[in-house]
């Protein structure tokens, strides 16, 4: 198929476009402009367009795959991100009849207290009304979100953990096998609607992660607590500073953001409780396998802000 691709910059975006390429798509990239272009996408032979989307941006694509996302889940950064460049492409696919449109999304949008989430909704929406086959794909944790840590355990310092450890369970994803979940949407009919998706089971905990880190390192397992109230506390000094300091009010939305991920599971929620059983699982690659290949070297984490338990 011929295929637009937007996001091919990110970590997921660079495997969905070695997945298309593997599967033989004819694909063409969309980078913001001034975008520098990561060695291991150049190497890759896809058509590349620096937006703004021009209008014939779309002439004979059949389907649009959206990688796109805020970069630092900001709210400002969020609505023009994740809800009005992501509307504004699915106007131009409208318009020139593509036929379908790929979202990655985030299974967090589920239950939604930051604004990042009420953007990603809002355009989820958009979507859904838009009459196009559309695929959204909530996946769970990735891998290197949960990769901050491994360096810390390795030189000897004890894991932290949010409470007890057990507040969250997840069941992390793989890129690649993330990437191949998406770039199947294209082509499998039972794919539609709004599709959550984990890596191979059971879930896991940060308990377990850090046990599994020791482990891995021969190391007697070694923890350090922090309180979830801490982080209500910088919140709200940080809330109440940024009256007065516009600056300081994307510190506490930050925070506000780790805080979510520190006492929210990224599982299937019905409503009342999250269901590691409901949560549909794809693919091969685990994390004990990916723990292992960054411990001997084999793999890096580009952890980015995901950095926060790096030191």
């Amino acid at each position: 198929m011929k295929v637009l691709l937007t996001g091919a910059t990110g970590t997921i975006g660079r495997a969905v476009l070695a997945r298309l390429q593997a599967c033989g798509h004819d694909v063409t990239c969309l980078v913001r402009p001034g975008s520098a272009l990561p060695e291991d996408m150049s190497r890759l032979d896809a058509d590349l367009a620096r937006g703004p989307l021009a209008p014939d941006a779309l002439a004979g694509i059949e389907a649009v795959v959206s990688c796109m996302a805020s970069r630092s889940g900001a709210p400002a950064d969020a609505w023009a991100v994740d809800h009005a460049a992501n509307l504004a492409l699915l106007r131009a696919a409208q318009a020139a009849g593509v036929g379908q449109f790929v979202l990655l999304s985030a299974i967090c949008v589920q239950k939604p207290l930051l604004e990042f989430q009420r953007a990603k909704l809002a355009f989820e929406a958009e979507l859904q009304a838009s009459g196009l086959r559309h695929a959204i794909v909530r996946p769970t944790a990735f891998f290197k979100s949960l990769s901050g840590q491994v360096a810390r355990v390795r030189a000897g310092k004890p894991f932290l953990l949010f409470g007890d450890g057990r507040l969250t369970a997840c069941k992390p994803i793989s890129d690649r096998d993330l990437a191949d979940y998406i770039v199947g949407c294209l082509t499998d009919p039972d794919r539609t609607g709004i599709l959550p998706i984990g890596g191979p089971g059971p879930a896991i905990t940060p308990r377990e992660q850090g046990v599994m880190l020791f482990q891995m390192t021969g190391q007697p397992p070694k923890f350090r607590s922090l309180p979830v109230g801490v982080m209500d506390a910088i919140i709200g000094a940080l809330s109440a500073a940024g009256r007065l300091v516009p600056s300081l009010r994307a510190k506490a939305e930050f925070a506000r953001i780790g805080r979510y991920y520190a006492t929210e599971s990224m599982l299937v929620w019905d409503g009342t409780r999250y269901d590691a059983d409901a949560t549909p699982e794809y693919g091969t690659d685990t994390l004990h396998d990916h723990y292992a290949a960054l411990l001997r070297g084999e793999a890096t984490s580009d952890l980015g802000a995901h950095a926060v338990f790096k030191g």
